[in-house]
């Protein structure tokens, strides 16, 4: 049966395949659909290709195998967010892993019921989509609960990093147990989900928003599931295995030689003993290079342009005014010395570049809604004189699915109400400095802010959540004062507005993936719905598993957490004014803030050939304050896939994603069982430590005396 009239055939213009009218008459999307063009020779689209393929309900799409899966692959790539969070703050889309991640364990799974004959549902994109969908709103909690950034910036380690800094108050922290952040996270997690609901139509169908990685992974699910494609996901997985397999066991291997402070491969001096004083060496983790591989070319190379302008030229160039422009009897990590350079300036650029995309993409936001609006009403006028609208036959399939379960307004917006009641009675609770008329007039902002964060999402790919999160940040921390609480103030209300931007784009990047994969929008709801709740219970566990096996957020450590020194610092800044920098770091800072905008102005100026070749500011800011040591790792990843494209460009497309995802995932499951073996107080056997000749000569001295 086809999408027609009444005989059941396709009403064609042109004499092409698969294009219907908007005012025929449709039967069930549900029945199966045979195309008779195809003897024409045209290629088939995805749906012709799915034709006959009868496409599951709603309830049928969310199933207890899936369910299963989505919690494996949540603490998996959980465990590896959380190990990107506290180290460098980078982390790459992971939407593809988790869509390939989950083809490859129901594949498994099938197999293994295939075997004892138990298999009795098939495996459909649209189950595939649910996972996928699941695992993405799980491991999401892992990013905006804050772990590497606001929420152990409140804690009395971060605090101390800090030091005696004018602002930075000890009663302004609060240190991190299970129960009140994954109270914390219940309460504020789902309200994104509810705020933006009720636009999805808006969003995909009316302004046809691209959402890029929502695409992606829909294209990359759709190519499992046709009989070409599961050939190619074959090699995937057996890639992705097999490189899940080195990254796990090299983590192992290295772990024998971390047998003391700054032992082991992570710490080899790799470029030379000079430049690893200065942060610059290749610390072989399987982590940053997968990670690398992700992430674009750009990104990468302007990571390593901030390592080597910072650790290069500009804190060897301050370091020499030590005495000069800060005391020389100050600790390494005092904010007042070089320390608060390195952070207050990475800020300015991080505030600059986020600031000009802030205004950048409402800007293209309400440009491209006026302009939809304007050409909606001429469209109106005209209707009359025009000939219907002729659509292709996927988009006028994937319409009808899509609008076919609707989600009623009055569900959204009573959600969204009773959510906030709650939120409102206990954040306080939670945190005294938070007055609840902050947690009201955020709720009532934040549904705004979430539109706009989806749509700039939509058409950029680009979340500006932890921008929101740190416009708050300055708003509510200047309200509060420093004598009521501002910084706690400052950093619970950026949690508050971070935790519902980022889960209403990570929505709609699930609704464009679901729209292209005939998924249910009920079924993508309620699969975001679970696995938010996974992600409140995971997420915490995972983090105060790593808070009791490691020293999280100290400066040179294995976690450093460097976004939890910037957010706590912003705060006091928030706070405290300008009179909490160090000397002549305003100036720096007013230098930097200019140049982010100046360096976006003409990127967006010049050609696209031109811009592609400068550095992107808020990526320069990243090892201003962390070093160079995983810039270089990031680059050796975009090596690798740049020279993959050059000799095998589709090879690369194809396979690339699957490396990447074996090489994160891999060496990010070891921290796992690194985590259980450092509680269990197992030392590892040998300490592998480089020392200069001339050090080497002491040590070989001392222990011939001995």
């Amino acid at each position: 049966m086809a999408y027609g009239d009444k005989d059941g055939t396709v009403e064609l213009e042109d004499g092409r395949p698969g294009l219907v009218k908007r005012n025929v008459s449709k039967s069930s999307p549900d029945n199966e659909i045979t195309v008779q063009e195809n003897a024409l020779g045209d290629e088939l689209s995805i749906e012709q290709i799915f034709a006959n393929k009868q496409v599951p309900g709603w309830t049928h799409q969310i199933t207890f195998r899936g369910l299963i899966v989505s919690m494996m692959i949540s603490i998996l790539l959980s465990v590896i967010v959380m190990k990107l969070n506290l180290t460098t703050g980078v982390i790459p889309s992971l939407n593809v892993s988790a869509g390939l991640l989950g083809f490859f364990f129901i594949k498994s799974w099938a197999k293994l019921m295939e075997r004892y004959g138990l298999l009795k549902t098939p495996f459909t994109r649209q189950e595939n989509t649910v996972i996928q969908t699941c695992v993405v709103a799980s491991t999401g909690i892992a990013f905006s609960g804050g772990f590497g950034s606001y929420l152990l910036g409140m804690s009395s380690k971060t605090y101390n990093e800090v030091g005696q800094a004018e602002g930075n108050n000890p009663r302004d922290t609060k240190d991190p147990q299970l129960g009140w952040i994954i109270g914390f996270l219940f309460v504020v997690s789902f309200l994104g989900l509810f705020a933006v609901v009720a636009l999805r139509k808006i969003m995909i169908i009316d302004y046809k928003l691209t959402y890029p990685s929502g695409t992606a992974t829909a294209v990359l699910i759709n190519g499992f599931h046709t009989p070409q494609g599961s050939k190619v996901a074959r090699k995937q997985v057996a890639y992705l295995g097999k490189y899940f397999v080195i990254s796990f066991l090299f983590g192992f291997f290295q772990w024998f030689y971390t047998g003391g402070e700054k032992c082991g491969f992570a710490d080899f001096p790799s470029l030379g003993l000079k430049a690893y004083d200065n942060k610059f060496y290749f610390d072989f983790s399987f982590t940053y290079i997968g990670a690398g591989m992700i992430c674009p070319h750009l990104v990468n190379v302007s990571l390593l342009v901030g390592s080597v302008a910072s650790y290069g030229i500009m804190w060897p160039l301050i370091n020499n005014r030590k005495g000069d422009w800060y005391s020389s009897d100050l600790k390494p990590n005092s904010m007042s010395g070089l320390q608060g350079y390195k952070v207050f300036i990475a800020i300015a650029l991080i505030l600059g570049d986020g600031l000009y995309n802030f205004a950048k993409i409402t800007y293209i936001t309400l440009s491209n809604i006026y302009s939809e609006a304007k050409r909606k009403n001429r469209a109106t006028s005209h209707d009359s004189q025009q000939e219907p609208d002729v659509i292709p036959y996927d988009e006028q399939r994937r319409n009808d699915l899509f609008l076919k379960d609707v989600i009623p307004i009055w569900v959204a917006a009573s959600g969204y109400v009773c959510l906030a009641a709650i939120s409102i009675g206990v954040i306080p609770h939670i945190f005294p400095a938070v007055k609840w008329y902050y947690v009201l007039i955020a709720y009532i902002v934040a549904p705004v802010l979430g539109f706009c964060n989806a749509y700039g999402c939509g058409l950029t790919d680009w979340s500006l959540a932890s921008t929101y999160g740190k416009l708050a940040l300055f708003i509510f921390g200047s309200w509060a004062g420093k004598d009521n609480g501002g910084v706690m103030a400052a950093l619970a209300t950026c949690g508050v507005m971070m935790s519902i931007v980022s889960t209403a784009s990570d929505l709609t990047q699930d609704f464009k993936t679901g729209y292209l994969t005939l998924s249910s929008p009920r079924s993508m709801f309620l699969a975001q719905v679970i696995g938010t709740t996974m992600g409140c219970i995971i997420a915490p566990s995972i983090f105060i598993l790593f808070n009791k096996a490691f020293d999280l957020g100290q400066t040179g450590g294995e976690y450093p957490a460097p976004n939890a020194l910037v957010f706590r610092n912003m705060a006091i800044l928030a706070v405290q004014g300008f009179s909490a920098l160090p000397k002549h770091c305003l100036v720096l800072c007013y230098g930097f803030f200019a140049f982010a905008i100046v360096v976006n102005l003409i990127r967006d100026k010049v050609p696209r050939r031109v811009s592609r070749f400068i550095p992107i500011p808020m990526a320069m800011a990243i090892p201003f304050y962390l070093g160079g040591y995983f810039t270089i790792d990031m680059f050796v990843g975009t090596v690798i896939v740049f020279v993959w494209q050059r000799r095998n460009r589709r090879s690369a497309d194809r396979y690339v994603p699957a490396v990447a995802s074996g090489l994160l995932c891999g060496d990010g499951l070891w921290a796992l069982p690194a985590s259980i073996l450092a509680l269990a107080k197992v030392k590892p056997p040998i300490c592998m430590k480089f020392l200069s000749r001339s050090v080497n000569a002491k040590v070989d001295t001392f222990l011939g005396d001995a």
